[in-house]
């Protein structure tokens, strides 16, 4: 049996801690920041861990990633 592809749209936007989650970055700063709130692009800075009923589908596009 062939091996399964990681799908290559996943590989760019989601990294795995040493734990086994996933961190993603926070959508919505490419541009017109200045219409957004102070707070949120102080918030959007950092990257967030993913929650746990939406690893599952992300687990299925990365299967050699766990």
């Amino acid at each position: 049996m062939s091996k399964m592809k990681t799908k290559s749209g996943a590989k760019k936007r989601f990294r795995f801690t040493a734990t086994g989650k996933i961190k993603f970055g926070v959508a919505g700063k490419r541009h017109g920041m200045s219409k957004r709130s102070t707070k949120f692009i102080r918030q959007a800075r950092r990257t967030e861990v993913m929650s746990e009923s939406d690893q599952l589908l992300v687990l299925k596009y990365m299967p050699y990633n766990r």
